[in-house]
């Protein structure tokens, strides 16, 4: 079964309270469909990074997001994923200020992990940049990891056909 890893973007979308914003409403329902339709396809891991994260906070809001990460088993995010993570920031795929993020990038790709699942199209899933990560990750002998959003997953197994 492939694997996924869980960055923290997608429990907090798939938890938070209902958006008035039509944009974050739909990246909201994008996360929640993924994760009732497509989570029981994959394996899922995520890192101590996102339970960082995902711990911050309001209380309330930080315990529904760890309860969607319970039991999902951690890939590291030591010092070779530390190491990648600032080979990123130094190839400028990604701006300082994102260290974090290329630290998810990193671990997940190190992790052998199959597709990092983001709902940050600003730093990680990045159009502009993903086939520049892409390279340096074959670079590394990396190229195993699919960057990707939710509705990347959920296109329907009937996109072909045609009601006309």
């Amino acid at each position: 079964m492939d694997s996924v890893y869980i960055e923290t973007s997608i429990v907090s979308y798939a938890t938070a309270w209902p958006s008035r914003d039509i944009q974050t409403a739909a990246m909201q329902q994008q996360a929640r469909d993924w994760w009732s339709l497509e989570r029981p396809k994959f394996d899922l891991v995520t890192s101590q990074l996102v339970i960082n994260e995902a711990s911050a906070g309001d209380p309330t809001a930080a315990s529904d997001r760890l309860k969607l990460l319970d039991g999902l088993d951690l890939v590291d995010v030591g010092a070779d994923a530390q190491a990648l993570a600032n080979r990123i920031l130094a190839a400028h795929l990604m701006p300082q200020k994102a260290a974090a993020d290329a630290l998810h990038v990193a671990a997940a790709a190190l992790g052998g992990v199959n597709y990092l699942l983001t709902l940050n199209c600003k730093h990680i899933a990045n159009a502009h940049e993903l086939p520049r990560v892409y390279r340096l990750l074959d670079s590394e002998g990396l190229g195993q990891l699919l960057i990707c959003t939710p509705a990347e997953f959920l296109g329907g197994d009937d996109d072909e056909e045609s009601d006309t």
